[in-house]
C-alpha cells in the first residue's frame, strides 16, 4: 500500500500576479538542496483520517501557523516517483513567512554516530511566482500548479 499525503497550495495575488507558498524540508539531507526540493505543506494521513483535515493539520505543525478561514478547490491527487499519493486542495490567503515555527523530528546525525540529533521538518517558506514554483517544487507535485491554474480559470 503506497503512502498518501494530504496537503494545501496556498495561493495569493501580488500586484496582479499569482503566487504559491512553497516549503523547504529541514534536516541534513536538504540543507543543500533548492530547485526541485520545495514542497506544497503537506503531511501523512492513515486509512479513515479525513485527508482535508490532514492537509489543514499539517499545515499549521509545518509552519506554525493556522491556515487562512477561506474555501478550498481540490486539487486532486498525484503519484511522486517514490510512490506516494499526494492529495492537495487550493486555498486563497497569506501568510508571513518571515516566522516559520515548524515541529521536528529526530535522527542519528552524523550517520552511524550514536548521536541524535533534533532537526525541523521545515526550515523555511516562501512565496514563489508560478513560474519559479515549476523550477522549486518537487517534480512530482508540479501538475499542481497547472491544476491551480485551471482552477483559477488561467490555464
Amino acid at each position: 500500500m503506497p503512502k498518501t499525503s494530504a496537503g494545501l497550495l496556498l495561493y495569493r495575488r501580488v500586484d496582479g500576479a499569482l503566487e504559491v507558498l512553497l516549503v523547504h524540508p529541514g534536516g541534513p539531507f536538504w540543507a543543500r538542496k533548492d530547485d526541485g526540493a520545495w514542497s506544497v505543506p503537506k503531511g501523512e494521513y492513515e486509512p479513515g483520517e479525513d485527508p482535508l483535515g490532514v492537509a489543514r493539520r499539517e499545515f499549521e505543525e509545518e509552519l506554525g501557523s493556522i491556515p487562512p478561514d477561506a474555501s478550498t478547490a481540490p486539487l486532486g491527487e498525484i503519484r511522486q516517483s517514490g510512490g506516494k499519493i499526494v492529495t492537495a486542495w487550493a486555498q486563497e490567503g497569506d501568510l508571513d513567512v518571515t516566522d516559520v515555527r515548524s515541529n521536528t523530528f529526530e535522527m542519528e546525525w552524523p550517520p552511524k554516530s550514536g548521536r541524535m540529533q533534533e532537526f525541523p521538518e521545515v526550515d523555511t517558506a516562501d512565496w514563489f511566482s508560478i513560474d519559479d514554483a515549476r523550477r522549486k517544487l518537487n517534480r512530482g507535485q508540479v501538475p499542481f500548479l497547472d491544476r491551480l491554474s485551471d482552477v483559477l480559470g488561467e490555464g
